[in-house]
């Protein structure tokens, strides 16, 4: 039987709360930009790092993209600073999920993290 706590919450198992705080740091710093490699070099072993850290991948490469957008004129740069903004809040959000111990599929970007094999 699971431990649940007086408001009916189940608890995380201890092994998932040891990884979650081993990989914790990992995970969050892979949300700066080329530092998404972090966790995907240095925490392989860890779900939660590598979880976030794909994630983190597929930000970073909109990013990357939408910076070579920039060179259209006109255009280009109102689809850098639209990415550039949304990149930006994903990434708060993300860190701050993190920080929060919790597994967050983003919108779109999740589905495309899940398809990277390493």
């Amino acid at each position: 039987m699971k431990d649940e706590s007086p408001a009916g919450i189940v608890d995380k198992p201890k092994d998932a709360e040891s990884e979650i705080s081993e990989g914790r740091f990992f995970a969050a710093v892979g949300y700066i930009s080329i530092l998404c490699l972090v966790p995907l070099i240095l925490k392989k072993d860890n779900k939660f790092a590598l979880f976030h850290g794909k994630q983190a991948l597929v930000l970073f490469i909109l990013e990357f993209g939408a910076g070579i957008l920039k060179i259209v004129p006109a255009v280009g740069d109102v689809v850098f600073t639209l990415a550039f903004v949304v990149c930006g809040i994903l990434s708060l959000v993300g860190i701050l999920k993190v920080l929060m111990n919790e597994y967050w599929e983003m919108p779109l970007v999740y589905d495309i993290a899940q398809k990277i094999s390493l």
